[in-house]
């Protein structure tokens, strides 16, 4: 599990990297524009991962093995809704987005075996808690960055932007064959 997460890590690095250098030549009406999707516009959606991701590794970084790689998300402030705008600009989300990934890869990096077989106790937005399966709290995280880039994805093409090579296969490195 820990080198599925690690290669998770490194994809939605690369995804997120590839999606902010394309939404970087669209121009605020483009990035702000209502186009049907969940959250609305291109900006909105970009920052309801950002929101998603900082509630995860907040929610992470209370585990009482005390992840040191989550200092930045202890930092941070908790967004009030998932809908929260952090930023309306893109240059500034993008920033806040690229340190977040760089905690998720070191996160990845730190977490073991032995971690990823407990569980982790959590509240909400609503103020339920659970306690689930750290692995597959983890499994959510990232195929929630995943949904709502997919979201992205399909609005840059009905704009007809070539997003380019989003497979996941080119972060699975090949196997020597001898």
């Amino acid at each position: 599990m820990k080198l599925i997460f690690e290669t998770y890590a490194k994809y939605n690095a690369r995804m997120n990297q590839q999606f902010y250098d394309l939404a970087s030549k669209l121009d605020r009406t483009q990035l702000n524009e209502n186009r049907g999707i969940y959250f609305g516009s291109i900006i909105a959606t970009l920052n309801h991962i950002v929101v998603g991701d900082i509630s995860w590794l907040k929610r992470f970084a209370q585990h009482p093995l005390h992840f040191t790689s989550l200092e930045l998300v202890r930092e941070l402030p908790q967004p009030p809704r998932l809908s929260s705008i952090i930023y309306d600009d893109l240059v500034q989300l993008h920033q806040l987005r690229k340190s977040l990934d760089d905690c998720i890869l070191a996160y990845t990096r730190e977490i073991d075996a032995t971690a990823l077989r407990t569980s982790l106790t959590y509240s909400n937005f609503r103020g339920v808690q659970s306690t689930k399966s750290l692995k597959l709290l983890m499994l959510h995280f990232f195929n929630h960055q995943t949904h709502h880039r997919g979201q992205v994805s399909a609005l840059f093409n009905q704009m007809n932007i070539d997003i380019g090579v989003t497979d996941l296969l080119l972060e699975i490195p090949n196997l020597s064959s001898g």
